[in-house]
């Protein structure tokens, strides 16, 4: 079984918070992770009946209960947060209560005030390459460390990868027919379950459009109105959807990076689906022939990297606040990564080559801030770490995708 590197931090919420919500996407690995804390006493609201008597009497449910316990799909019952919470003024000894979710807590922004200095929160994610192969590696504390990066990456062929995302189930499945078919019923599964505990989905043929649309639209800026338009969908409901989809872990939100001095930045955010091999599902790419060959391609290797972006920060030593850089004449970056301290910026290729000219944008934002970039950093689809001289005093790098793996040091 894989480790998760969230696990630490995981055990040091239990040693001081009452309650601990470990949230995540459906099939991510947070009943897993919540079974190996340990604790005896464990309840689903999966279960049909454990799910009716929790529906009818939530406080006569949570005082049933022996503590510790597990609760799991506790949103599928949001009026357990309140019985919950009067369970903990009652008695704040650490650990009481763990309980995993497939929505953010955001999505419950009442419960989220009320369990204020009562929870402790934890996003989960799917797999990341350094989980999956079983290292300690992180790459964003790694371009922040002031240390070189290892000669050769951990992961030579990055597209298998890419065609199966980071889901744990996923991991097993070499067949390509089997993994569309994983994939299928996953997406039904969100729909039947999780988009029903929302409640308020009224179209569920405009919501699956939109779904689709805005797969089609990964890593790219998210124009609403162009979106609203070809989905059908007036700007409230845009919203709505829009909302479930980020609070349920199918698509996260890239802000705009933004300084005071620059006035021709672009402010639209970007759009990205959270996991790259349901993007290449929703793309129809199940093969490395199918996905050399698409217009997406780059779209895809982007979508990845914001992926292992996310992973990294949740458990990273010092996490980073992560945006990109457009301006309105089209120079753009990436990712820019920010400490607080200094910046790093990203900026990725599908290519298995890098030439000086791929940095001429990191180079420009460098020019406008000077003092502020730490490094430069291309990402692309090769095996060595290249360095590509400095720009102002700031080192430049090609970087194989596969780092985010980890490497190893080769010795000549």
């Amino acid at each position: 079984m894989l480790n998760r590197h969230i696990a630490a931090d995981v055990q040091a919420y239990l040693a001081h918070f009452p309650s601990l919500l470990i949230t995540g996407a459906r099939q991510v690995g947070k009943s897993t992770l919540a079974l190996q804390l340990g604790i005896e006493h464990y309840v689903t609201l999966d279960d049909i009946a454990t799910y009716q008597s929790a529906k009818a009497d939530p406080k006569g449910f949570v005082l049933s209960l022996p503590k510790p316990v597990v609760i799991d799909e506790v949103q599928r019952v949001p009026g357990l947060f309140v019985a919950i919470k009067e369970q903990i003024d009652l008695d704040r000894t650490p650990g009481r209560f763990v309980l995993t979710g497939s929505s953010s807590l955001q999505g419950f922004r009442d419960i989220s005030d009320s369990l204020a200095g009562r929870i402790g929160i934890v996003d989960l994610y799917a797999f990341n390459l350094s989980e999956l192969y079983g290292s300690r590696f992180n790459f964003i504390d790694q371009v922040f460390s002031g240390t070189a990066f290892p000669a050769v990456a951990e992961v030579a062929d990055i597209v298998p990868h890419l065609l199966k995302g980071g889901f744990p189930e996923v991991q097993a499945i070499e067949h390509a027919k089997t993994r569309m078919l994983w994939f299928s019923s996953y997406i039904r599964t969100y729909i039947e379950r999780d988009l029903h505990d929302m409640g308020n989905i009224r179209n569920l043929d405009s919501f699956m459009r939109l779904y689709l649309s805005l797969a089609l639209r990964s890593a790219n800026l998210l124009n609403k109105a162009d979106l609203a338009r070809d989905c059908q969908l007036d700007n409230k409901t845009l919203d709505n959807y829009l909302g479930i989809l980020k609070n349920t872990y199918q698509i996260a939100l890239l802000k705009p990076w933004f300084n005071n001095a620059a006035k021709r930045l672009v402010k639209m955010p970007k759009v990205f689906m959270l996991d790259s091999g349901i993007l290449c599902h929703l793309l129809k790419l199940s093969s490395a022939e199918d996905l050399q060959q698409s217009s997406q391609r780059g779209a895809v290797y982007e979508t990845f990297v914001l992926s292992e972006l996310v992973k990294a920060n949740t458990y990273a030593a010092q996490p980073v606040d992560l945006s990109f850089y457009r301006t309105s004449d089209g120079k753009e970056i990436d990712f820019v990564l920010d400490n607080g301290k200094g910046l790093v910026l990203l900026e990725v290729k599908a290519a298995h080559s890098v030439t000086p000219a791929d940095f001429r944008h990191i180079s420009y934002f460098i020019g406008q801030n000077p003092g502020r970039v730490v490094q430069g950093i291309v990402l692309y689809a090769g095996e060595r770490v290249l360095p590509f001289g400095e720009c102002d005093g700031v080192k430049l790098w090609a970087v194989p995708l596969g780092m985010m793996a980890g490497g190893e040091e080769i010795v000549n």
